[in-house]
């Protein structure tokens, strides 16, 4: 049974991270370079979100009936087959996986320009995840 209490406190959780993304993404990208803290800040920002995310996902897809997914990417993909949304919201959400483990697990540097870039479209698909979601618990 899907613990809606459970979801909507994570999705709180996540509404309280994109705030902070959104003062970063109203920065230039030169402004966004001047300091490494912006880098640091954007980084955590988004782990946090993204594996809030993550829990919401795996809770709606097991507490559904369906096995738990192979892997955080395809938790995003699998909402889609739930009707939480649309298959081409869930290609573009699920990119968001692979971030969140570059910055984990520091696989590798991560290009400060490309980061940016991330915060900008993190404060666009974040909020619309939070509102697919939100609106799908709520029949």
């Amino acid at each position: 049974m899907i613990d809606a209490e459970l979801v909507n406190r994570k999705l709180l959780l996540i509404a309280k991270d994109v705030e902070p993304l959104q003062g970063l993404a109203a920065l230039s990208l030169d402004l966004f370079l001047e300091s490494s803290i912006n880098a640091v800040l954007a980084e955590r920002y988004i782990e946090r979100a993204v594996g809030r995310m993550i829990d919401v996902n795996y809770h709606l897809l097991t507490e559904s009936g369906q096995a738990p997914p192979p892997d955080y990417y395809q938790s995003f993909v699998q909402l889609a087959t739930l009707g939480v949304y649309p298959a081409e919201f869930a290609a573009r959400i699920a990119s968001c996986a692979g971030l969140r483990n570059r910055i984990a697990h520091e696989y590798d540097d991560i290009d400060p320009r490309k980061l940016f870039e991330a915060v900008c479209k993190a404060t666009h698909d974040l909020p619309d995840y939070l509102r697919h979601v939100d609106a799908w618990l709520a029949p």
